[in-house]
């Protein structure tokens, strides 16, 4: 199997520099707990419209003298945030155009396309069962995208969790169904490995025994290699079983995948190798700070953390990917909860916000944020 080279690319560039500028950082962990609010009503599947975008403002200047933008309820003076005001964030993916980025938003259902100096506007919104920790949870690019312009989205119903495929002006398109639900623990990612291969991740609906069993899809890493809409879809294989409450899969352009989740002991950051075998975790937090989402390149990982409120940086070593120093913490306690990362174009690790699901909420929440690195040319990776 090969990466996808695209979005790969970007991965490595990220987190290489990443890899590279971390060592200057140091933090130390506080954590918290937090309770997710349902979202009412909670509908059934249904269609999703999307629409052409057109920005409100103009590009925002590069100059970096430029002044501030203006104050107002959904604007926020700090430059390394792009979106404001949105609903509880998931998944988000930046766009080829190197600025744009899409997110969900995981209660109502909607895409938003955001950039900076731009006002979010919405490009797709599913109908989905947003209660407790279901609703929409990732989205991904097709490899394609600039042709087609599809869209891939792991969502939860009433009576399971599916990857559905959207296409402009059409209905959700089922991919892969019959994903089981439960109250709890329906957290997924979705991310393609190559052009024909889409990893699903999936949690353990709160049953543990249902991650170990072979015969549930529940608390695995699905390969998906049927990606055409299909009544019945045929099985998936399973490359990773025993998840518990499932963080994020990312790959680093080079074979590996890397996965988080969170367990009733530890949480903790797994790979699998590219002709699929599996490691044991290559770094654990005994502390449990709410691992989320991940942006991975050849020579490092980073890691939301949802309780802590940061970003881990952890260095990979490029030809065992092991992990031998602690994590450094990027942004901790600026922003409140993270869960959502990706990279984009320019090389920066992106971020979205989840602190409606809490109970401290900011005047400009949910958010995206750029994640800045000291020494890499004005916060980037440049």
């Amino acid at each position: 199997m090969k990466p996808v080279g695209a979005s790969s690319r970007t991965a490595t560039a990220a987190v290489v520099a990443l890899s590279m500028t971390a060592a200057l950082l140091a933090g130390c962990a506080r954590f918290d707990d937090s309770n997710s609010s349902p979202f009412t009503p909670a509908p059934d599947v249904g269609a999703a419209e999307l629409k052409p975008t057109t920005p409100s403002q103009a590009p925002p200047t590069s100059d970096p003298n430029a002044p501030p933008p203006p104050s107002g309820p959904c604007v926020d003076p700090d430059r390394a945030v792009i979106a404001t005001c949105l609903d509880t964030t998931s998944g988000l993916v930046a766009l080829p155009d190197g600025e744009s980025v899409l997110v969900a938003e995981r209660r109502t259902g909607r895409i938003m396309e955001v950039a900076a100096g731009r006002t979010p506007v919405e490009v797709s919104r599913i109908t989905v069962d947003g209660t407790g920790d279901g609703g929409l949870l990732d989205i991904a690019l097709s490899p394609t995208y600039a042709e087609d312009r599809l869209l891939y989205a792991l969502i939860t119903t009433s009576s399971d969790t599916r990857v559905v495929r959207l296409a402009q002006g059409d209905v959700p398109k089922d991919i892969l169904t019959g994903i089981p639900r439960g109250t709890t623990g329906n957290r997924g990612s979705i991310d393609f490995y190559s052009p024909n291969e889409l990893l699903v991740l999936t949690g353990d609906n709160g049953d543990p025994a249902a991650a170990a069993n072979p015969n549930s899809l529940s608390g695995k890493l699905l390969r998906v290699t049927s990606l055409s809409p299909n009544p019945n879809p045929p099985r998936p294989q399973i490359a990773l079983s025993g998840i518990g409450t499932a963080g994020d899969v990312c790959t680093d352009g080079t074979g590996n995948i890397y996965v988080t989740d969170r367990t009733a002991v530890e949480d903790r950051l797994q790979r699998i190798d590219g002709l699929g075998a599996v490691f044991n975790p290559v770094w654990t937090w005994p502390d449990r700070p709410g691992v989320a989402g991940c942006a991975a390149g050849a020579g490092g990982v980073a890691v939301a953390l949802t309780s802590a409120k940061a970003v881990a940086a952890l260095s990979t070593d490029p030809n065992t990917g092991a992990v031998s120093a602690e994590p450094t913490l990027l942004i901790q306690d600026k922003y409140g909860q993270l869960n959502g990362a990706t990279s984009s174009a320019d090389g920066q690790i992106l971020v979205g916000t989840v602190n409606k699901n809490g109970p401290t909420v900011g005047p400009t929440d949910d958010r995206v944020v750029k994640v800045p690195f000291p020494g890499g040319g004005g916060g980037g990776f440049d």
